[in-house]
């Protein structure tokens, strides 16, 4: 698998090995644990962060293990899913960062390509996420609406 925007191929990313059974220490019981995730989510939370908070402090090694179900689609199911996915959300936030910066310094050429080419990744997201129905059919990038999304 090659990157994708330079010629290199580059190297796969590692992966948590997933564990096969649940932890020895005793865990809360699934629906708490739907309970907080969802109580985290409501509070502003991305699903990561979510993940994250359950693991450090109560102890959940893996929502996943412990409910049976990944966190994304259990907090979608719950009725909390986020407006836009959480990679798309992320590029935006680097995209407004990136036109700030280019608004001080014009003359930065490195980042201004930097600039585009996260934007064409926005743009292929964004098209994956269309043709899944996970955003509207009427979504497109623009860079005035990408601050007032990610604000």
């Amino acid at each position: 698998m090659s990157r994708i925007h330079s010629g290199r191929k580059g190297r796969s990313g590692s992966d948590r090995p997933f564990p096969a059974v649940p932890p020895t220490w005793p865990i809360p019981e699934p629906a708490e644990i739907v309970d907080q995730a969802v109580q985290l989510a409501k509070g502003g939370l991305s699903a990561a962060q979510v993940g994250t908070v359950l693991r450090d402090t109560y102890g959940v090694p893996s929502v996943r293990l412990a409910t049976g179900e990944r966190l994304t689609p259990l907090l979608a199911k719950q009725g909390v899913r986020p407006e836009l996915p959480e990679d798309l959300a992320a590029l935006l936030r680097r995209v407004v960062t990136l036109q700030r910066h280019l608004t001080e310094h014009p003359k930065d050429h490195s980042n201004r390509r930097g600039l585009a080419l996260i934007e064409s990744r926005i743009r292929r997201l964004a098209r994956y996420y269309r043709d899944r129905k996970l955003l509207p059919e009427t979504w497109r990038y623009s860079a005035a609406e990408a601050v007032l999304q990610v604000e």
